[in-house]
């Protein structure tokens, strides 16, 4: 369906096999990456009783933020690795590997034992799996999005760029979905013994099928223009810090309201709702997934728009749409009722999905091609951090501060951030890439 809708919105204009074939695997293969990212999310609670078991619920749901927030340290280690390897040898060969990284420690996590098994010993073997998830993922996104908006006809690099962002949160939904109907069809005793580890088994065979779906993908053909042409960077971590380092930061602060917003929505909110909202597990899985499919729906109609007016003056207009919502959306939450935290969860996720959809198009065009992955992938990533600490930040906030919605001033505060620099932005929606 989501092909069909890409299709009918403008992208048939790149509809020949190949692209296709590119658009899929990039969807599926992306997909399936986060899948296996956002689990430790969507078990936070789990985790927070099984690995960080406290007499203060909040003291163990930090720690479980914090070892979160770990991988997110280790990610532009990730960049770095995967940046030289996708700017040198090929964006397929890095995402090919990525996937592997990814899917072996997600199985890992399934199988470890837990705090009243072998003491600490249980979350420091967490926390090293973490970092090795972390440097996946920090070359596996920035490259997913180089590969496909490079594959993308120049007058719709937006809409075809924001399949990336729609499969990040279908590999989110699908992780919610999953452990939704684990956590539904067990009784909480056999979920919180052994049914949790279901999800990551699966996360093992959905790793397989991502493998199989990128060593089948074609190559970027910008990426073979410049290596053909000699254009490719000797050395791209260098070059990306001593010759674009405004790029690296406006690509920093452009990415700062994605990576906030999307973690307080898709990962704190999960752990908000039980602990602070009264929602049962269930529910506040159930409200997650679908705030998830509300940030899908605004995606391709924003992206064409993008393709059609500019990417600056769309981003511009969703940050002031968001900055406005914020308030009455946290405290419809406050109601505490399914239906009240469900619909203000829907509408900031609404909101920031119109955000997320032009944004690879806008660091693709920021970056040149021979250090495009590079300076992608460490922009991105850097910025990323942030996103990872934002659960634990936020959970300290309440904890600190006794405010069930002071947490709306991080989002308040990465909304600025991203308009300023949004301001100051030349579009390049019109240019060829370089």
């Amino acid at each position: 369906m989501v092909l069909r809708l890409y299709y009918c919105s403008g992208g048939y204009s790149m509809a020949n096999a190949s692209r296709r074939k590119v658009v899929i695997t990039g969807m599926l293969g992306n997909g399936l990456e986060w899948y296996d990212y956002a689990l430790y999310g969507h078990m936070s609670l789990v985790f927070s009783k099984l690995f960080f078991p406290s007499e203060d619920a909040s003291f163990s749901l930090i720690l479980t933020f914090l070892t979160f927030a770990v991988g997110f340290i280790s990610r532009p280690l990730g960049a770095v690795i995967f940046g030289r390897i996708g700017d040198k040898y090929g964006r397929k060969r890095a995402l090919t590997a990525s996937m592997i990284l990814m899917a072996i420690p997600t199985g890992c996590i399934g199988l470890l034992p837990t705090y009243a098994a072998i003491g600490v010993a249980a979350p420091i073997l967490l926390l090293l799996i973490r970092v090795l998830q972390g440097l996946s993922l920090g070359g596996a996104f920035s490259g997913s999005m180089s590969y496909v908006v490079e594959h993308a006809d120049p007058k719709h690099r937006a809409i075809t760029g924001s399949v990336t962002m729609l499969s990040l949160v279908a590999g989110f939904l699908m992780g919610s979905l999953v452990s939704t109907l684990v956590a539904t069809a067990l009784p909480e005793e056999d979920f919180m013994s052994w049914g949790w580890r279901l999800p990551f088994f699966v996360g093992v065979l959905i790793g397989v099928v991502g493998y199989w779906l990128r060593n089948h993908g074609d190559e970027s053909p910008v990426y073979k223009e410049a290596k053909e042409s000699g254009a490719l960077s000797e050395s791209p971590v260098k070059e990306a810090f001593t010759r674009f380092p405004m790029k690296m930061f406006q690509g920093f602060a452009f990415y700062l309201f994605v990576t906030i917003p999307f973690y307080t929505l898709a990962i704190y909110m999960i752990a908000y709702s039980k602990a602070h909202l009264g929602l049962p597990q269930e529910d506040a899985l159930q409200v997650n997934s679908l705030a998830m499919i509300a940030m899908f729906l605004p995606m391709l109609p924003v992206a064409r728009a993008a393709d059609l007016y500019g990417r600056r003056p769309v981003l511009m207009a969703v940050i002031i749409v968001m900055l406005v919502a914020i308030y009455p959306a946290f405290e419809l939450m406050q109601r505490g009722d399914f239906w009240s935290v469900a619909m203000g969860q829907m509408i900031l996720a609404f909101i920031l999905g119109a955000y997320l959809a032009p944004i690879p198009a806008v660091l693709v065009e920021l970056f040149p091609t021979r250090i495009r992955y590079t300076g992608m992938a460490l922009s991105y990533n850097f910025c990323a951090i942030l996103g990872g600490f934002t659960p634990s930040i936020a959970e300290a906030l309440i904890r600190q501060t006794g405010d069930k919605t002071s947490i709306m001033y991080l989002l308040f505060g990465a909304g600025a951030c991203s308009f300023a620099a949004l301001w100051a932005y030349k579009d390049k929606y019109r240019e060829k890439l370089a």
